[in-house]
């Protein structure tokens, strides 16, 4: 379905979780591909998964945090002294706790913030001169942009601003060949923030269940729209947010959510 050989992709936050499968896809689909991180066992295992999943690409793995732009600055120019330009960047940073507005403090929505929206911006920022004309960036998003959830308030203020600057940025860019996208990943099972908003089976079921496709997704489904938004036959796309999340922000995510202040 899709061929990378030869093509160079970098994943933020590609040691865990949706951005762990989406780095795993890539590499075995043809790519060389880098991952960044702040944890080094993690970045080394995954280095390691994918020197298994595609032994003739060259695979490494850079540690940074995307609040510190100076590190973050040093992780791509590492990158780009191996891999040259970028064909494809996935931009998947992100962080998230359940918390009621009340007692959320200005440090942890802060936190959230810095986190998700400034640092995505620091990773567009960095990559905008590493990227090939034409490239494909891809950000990972999150449902809370625009389906309102309890305890998310500090998730939903930062991931629509991550949308916004998708969409921004699409227009900035696309005159330069520069594709920017976002996907919208449903509940994601195995995942550690859907284990944390659903962190019982009773509430994963529940959340099931209000995905009118009856499941809830897998790391593949995410990585598999991911390169469909990089790979050639999407070169007319720039500036979407697309839910991959097999209906769910049709109307089951909110009522799936309602319950989460009392049963996490």
């Amino acid at each position: 379905m899709f061929n990378f050989d030869g093509k160079k992709v970098f994943v933020v936050g590609g040691t865990s979780g949706i951005n762990l499968s989406i780095a795993l896809a890539f590499a075995g689909h043809g790519a060389s591909v880098a991952v960044g991180s702040r944890d080094p066992d993690k970045v080394a295992r995954t280095v390691e998964a994918l020197h298994k999943v595609n032994p003739r690409g060259q695979h490494l793995g850079v540690l940074f945090d995307v609040r510190d732009m100076e590190a973050l600055s040093a992780g791509f120019a590492e990158v780009e002294h191996a891999f040259g330009k970028l064909d494809v960047l996935i931009s998947g940073a992100a962080g998230n706790f359940p918390a009621s507005a009340k007692d959320l403090s200005p440090n942890g929505f802060k936190a959230v913030m810095d986190i998700d929206l400034l640092g995505s911006f620091q990773v567009l920022k960095c990559a905008y001169g590493m990227m090939q004309r034409p490239g494909a960036i891809v950000q990972i998003s999150a449902p809370q942009a625009f389906v309102p959830m309890p305890m998310q308030a500090h998730v939903c203020a930062a991931k629509a601003g991550v949308d916004m600057l998708t969409r921004t940025l699409a227009m900035e860019w696309g005159p330069e060949g520069i594709r920017i996208n976002s996907i919208v990943p449903g509940p994601i099972a195995h995942t550690e923030g859907f284990n944390r908003l659903a962190p019982s089976e009773e509430l994963q079921a529940r959340v099931a269940k209000s995905v009118p496709l009856g499941r809830n997704g897998e790391g593949v489904d995410i990585a598999n729209a991911a390169m469909f938004l990089a790979s050639p036959q999407a070169a007319y796309i720039t500036g979407i947010v697309m839910p991959v999340d097999g209906g769910w922000s049709l109307g089951g995510a909110s009522i799936a959510m309602s319950g989460l202040g009392k049963m996490a």
